[in-house]
C-alpha cells in the first residue's frame, strides 16, 4: 500500500456523491435495482481502500431526502439492499476497525432498519481506524433546518444568547457536529452538482467529477482521484494551505 500512495497527498476526510448505479443498470439491459445492487458491493470495497490507504473520515451520500421521491419499486428495493448491507457493512467496520456513523433523518425508515442502524453505531463505536459516516435520508438543507431549530430551543430557554452563535456553534449543531469538513469531494458519473450534500461543510472543500459510474469505481480510481486532490494548492481567502 505504501508503494501505491507514494507522492500522494492523502486527504483526512474524503466524501463521495455516488452517482451513476441507475444509467450503469440501463446500459446493460438490467433493473435499476441491479445497479444499486453493484454499487453495494463497490462500498463494502471501497471502505476498505480508504482505510487502508490512510484516510481517517470516509463519507457517503447514501440514500437523499429527494430519493423519496423515485418509484416505489426503487425505493423499496434500496430499502432491502440497506437491510442486507447494513449486515455485512458491520461484518467489515469490525474486520477493519471502522467506526460507522449515520447522519441524516433516520425515524422516517421502518423500525427494523432503525434497529439496524443504531446497532452498527453501537457495535462500531470503539473503532479506532477510520469513521465512515453514511448520510442516509439526509438533506443538507434539512440538516441546517434542524440545527436552527435546536439552536432556538436553547435560545428560548435561556441556555443560549442569540448574539453568541457563532460558525462554530452552528457547525457543532450539525449531524456531522464531531466530524471535520471534508477536505476532498469525489462525485461519480460526471455530474457536477453538490445535490444538497454537505453544504456547510463543504464551503472549502476541493470538488472533483469522474466520469466513472459508481459500479465501476475502484482502487485505482480512487488514487487517481486522490492524486487529483494533492496536484492542487488549497487556498482559504486567498492564502495556500498544505
Amino acid at each position: 500500500m505504501a508503494e501505491e500512495t507514494a507522492g500522494i497527498r492523502i486527504p483526512g476526510h474524503v466524501a463521495i456523491i455516488m452517482d451513476g448505479n441507475g444509467r450503469w443498470a440501463e446500459k446493460r439491459g438490467l433493473p435499476r435495482t441491479a445497479g444499486h445492487a453493484k454499487g453495494c458491493e463497490v462500498l463494502e470495497q471501497t471502505v476498505r481502500d480508504c482505510a487502508n490507504i490512510g484516510i481517517r473520515y470516509f463519507t457517503v451520500y447514501a440514500f437523499s431526502t429527494e430519493n423519496w421521491k423515485r418509484s416505489v419499486e426503487e425505493v423499496s428495493g434500496l430499502m432491502h439492499l440497506f437491510r442486507i448491507y447494513i449486515r455485512k457493512l458491520q461484518k467489515v467496520a469490525m474486520e477493519e476497525n471502522v467506526r460507522v456513523r449515520v447522519i441524516g433523518e433516520r425515524r422516517r425508515f421502518a423500525p427494523d432498519l432503525i434497529a439496524a442502524l443504531d446497532e452498527i453505531e453501537s457495535v462500531t463505536k470503539g473503532n479506532t481506524r477510520m469513521d465512515f459516516v453514511m448520510a442516509m435520508n439526509y438533506g443538507g438543507r434539512d440538516e441546517i433546518r434542524r440545527a436552527v431549530v435546536k439552536l432556538a430551543g436553547l435560545v428560548r430557554s435561556g441556555a443560549l444568547n442569540p448574539e453568541d452563535i457563532t460558525e462554530e456553534t452552528i457547525s457543532r449543531a450539525l449531524d456531522t457536529g464531531e466530524i471535520p469538513d471534508p477536505d476532498f469531494l469525489i462525485r461519480t458519473s460526471g455530474e457536477k452538482r453538490l445535490s444538497n450534500f454537505l453544504l456547510w461543510q463543504s464551503a472549502y472543500t476541493e470538488f472533483y467529477s469522474t466520469p466513472v459510474l459508481w459500479p465501476d469505481f475502484n482502487k485505482e480510481e480512487l488514487l487517481r482521484d486522490l492524486a487529483v486532490y494533492g496536484s492542487r494548492d488549497r487556498r482559504y481567502g486567498g492564502v495556500k494551505t498544505k
